[in-house]
């Protein structure tokens, strides 16, 4: 589609977003990137197809005049749920979720030549604390907090009247970014010979390396056969007891034992100042649905994700 096609991040000032609308603005496309502090998208001598555009993520204004003869809108935005899930916080991160999504139709409602694509971001926490079942795209949202915040996210995009749009839904596992949680605090308490099993270790953790992540928003634009949701997660879902015996191997630390799940909360809480179900619930998620549109995962397994998030 490129050759200047415009594309619209919203929330693209996030590491996925920068991530995002780098490799967009490479591969041809012209992308506006709607953010709340500009300062966070720096222009790109290297890339003069990448801008960035304020807003608020709740009401309408300028911005939505870029909606005017774009391509594909890609909405990221919403608070992040790497923080402790008091009451404030947990109603921030719902709203801002909710809020976006009625701000961007407004953008739809002024243009006369809207964009036709619309790819919205969701979570493979949509599944709740799933235990070791298979989550395929039909089950159900699960119980939970966080599978409440994308039930809702999901129905409000889908109650939007826009009958020639083609929507897709993309449910991201954890994403794994060397410089971006959970990957950083996960390495550096195994570095620190803390790199044992949180709790019981037998939630599933459905993660995604984070260039599959955007190579499956770049697929999700350029497939016109993908619409509806899929689970963006690499093929093999590990346990949390696997993934952090890969993570001690990759470097080169000895068996520790579990820590219980109180401590998990506690240093969940009071270190890294976010919330302890975040590593103590999970999901064994599977990307088959994906993986039938001829995706093609860089890193399906986690040996091989690890080694190259630690340029090894």
């Amino acid at each position: 589609m490129p050759s200047m096609a415009k594309v619209i991040l919203a929330g693209g000032s996030g590491f996925l977003g920068r991530a995002l609308s780098r490799a967009l603005a490479a591969a041809g496309w012209e992308v506006v990137v709607l953010t709340r502090d500009t300062d966070r998208v720096p222009p790109a001598d290297d890339l003069p197809a990448l801008r960035a555009v304020m807003w608020n993520g709740e009401t309408g204004g300028a911005w939505a005049t870029e909606f005017e003869g774009a391509a594909a809108l890609v909405n990221l935005a919403g608070r992040s749920i790497n923080c402790v899930h008091s009451l404030e916080n947990s109603r921030e991160i719902l709203e801002s979720r909710l809020n976006a999504v009625k701000a961007l139709n407004k953008g739809y409602a002024r243009a006369k030549n809207p964009p036709p694509v619309w790819v919205q971001c969701s979570a493979t926490g949509y599944y709740g604390n799933a235990g070791d079942r298979f989550c395929e795209e039909p089950l159900p949202p699960g119980p939970g907090f966080l599978a409440e915040v994308c039930r809702q996210w999901e129905q409000a995009f889908a109650a939007l009247d826009l009958p020639d749009v083609r929507r897709v839904v993309l449910r991201l596992g954890p994403v794994l970014d060397p410089k971006t949680s959970p990957f950083p605090a996960m390495l550096g308490l195994t570095k620190k010979f803390l790199g044992g099993a949180a709790g019981s270790g037998r939630q599933f953790l459905s993660w995604v390396h984070r260039d599959d992540a955007v190579a499956a928003f770049e697929a999700a634009l350029s497939n016109a056969g993908m619409s509806g949701a899929y689970n963006v997660c690499a093929p093999g879902a590990v346990t949390n007891t696997e993934f952090m015996r890969e993570l001690r191997a990759a470097v080169g630390r000895p068996w520790v034992p579990p820590a219980p799940e109180f401590v998990v909360r506690f240093v969940a809480e009071h270190h890294f100042y976010t919330d302890g179900n975040l590593v103590l619930h999970g999901q064994r998620a599977t990307p088959q649905k994906l993986l039938a549109t001829g995706f093609k995962f860089k890193h399906p397994a986690l040996n091989g994700a690890l080694r190259d998030l630690l340029g090894k």
